[in-house]
């Protein structure tokens, strides 16, 4: 047996939480000495120890882990559950990261607003385009509810076009528009990709279209440099040129993706947003 101290030692926890535990329930000694009140612990019971602290860690209230642990849970059950658990708090640390890369985004704006030079924005027309794509709905056109929309719908049109044997003409084509008959605010995601005039839509199956992208006549543009979770900063540097330069945009941006690697950090889009002729 082992005396308190050296439990706590060999279970990398303080004597003082071992006393809490035991004043709760969830982890009696073993035996207590009648005279002195000295507890002292059996080394089977590490396995309830990291138990306990496996699910406190993990969120779990103290009343929550007595009840899990005195439902005499198997090692199979109980890894299923910290899996879920665990898969929970990764979800949550994941919101908290893009949280705070939108604030972020938001601060690097402020502090950006009026330094674009302006000839970084090019005015010019944009040709008609034959696009294969797939459509989605977004909850808005924020940042964080056109990704987890245009990204799996990107996905799954390259691989429909690969599967097909087909190779797009250019680069990916991304273009939105109000969502028909959907919740306020709701917008249409259009995820293309431009192909030859051969290709005809049964080629690639499921629910994709081919849709001629007409011409337009002006559109102001601006290449973003990053990921698009960060284009805030010069949607918005975009959006002050045309007000100032007397220009009354029409729609939705396209974005035209010029690059596209692993690394998010280095992707390049160009914003192309119509203009009233």
């Amino acid at each position: 047996m082992y005396t308190i101290g050296d439990f706590a030692k060999h279970g990398r926890v303080s004597v003082r939480m071992l006393r809490h535990y035991d004043a709760l329930g969830l982890l009696r000694p073993a035996r207590v000495d009648p005279s002195s009140g000295y507890r002292f612990y059996e080394a089977a019971q590490l396995a309830r120890l990291n138990r306990v602290i496996a699910l406190k860690e993990l969120g779990f209230s103290l009343e929550q882990v007595g009840s899990i642990l005195n439902e005499e849970v198997g090692p199979e059950e109980l890894r299923g559950m910290l899996r879920l658990r665990r898969a929970e708090l990764e979800t949550a640390v994941a919101e908290t990261v893009a949280r705070l890369t939108r604030v972020e985004t938001r601060l690097r704006t402020i502090e950006s607003e009026g330094t674009m030079p302006a000839e970084e924005i090019v005015l010019k027309s944009l040709p008609s385009v034959r696009l294969a794509e797939l459509t989605g709905i977004a909850a808005s056109y924020a940042p964080q509810d056109i990704g987890p929309v245009i990204g799996p719908l990107y996905e799954e049109l390259c691989a429909r076009v690969e599967s097909a044997g087909v190779t797009p003409t250019g680069p990916g084509t991304a273009y939105y528009e109000a969502a028909p008959g959907g919740e306020p605010g709701s917008v249409l995601v259009h995820a293309g990709l431009p192909v030859a005039a051969a290709v005809r839509a049964g080629e690639l199956g499921g629910a994709v279209r081919i849709v001629e992208l007409p011409p337009v006549e002006r559109a102001a543009t601006v290449v973003h440099r990053g990921s698009m979770d960060g284009v805030l900063p010069t949607a918005q540097a975009l959006a002050h040129w045309i007000d100032a330069h007397g220009h009354r945009s029409t729609g939705y941006a396209r974005e035209l993706t010029l690059a596209c690697p692993e690394d998010r950090d280095r992707w390049v889009t160009e914003l192309q947003e119509p203009l009233v002729p």
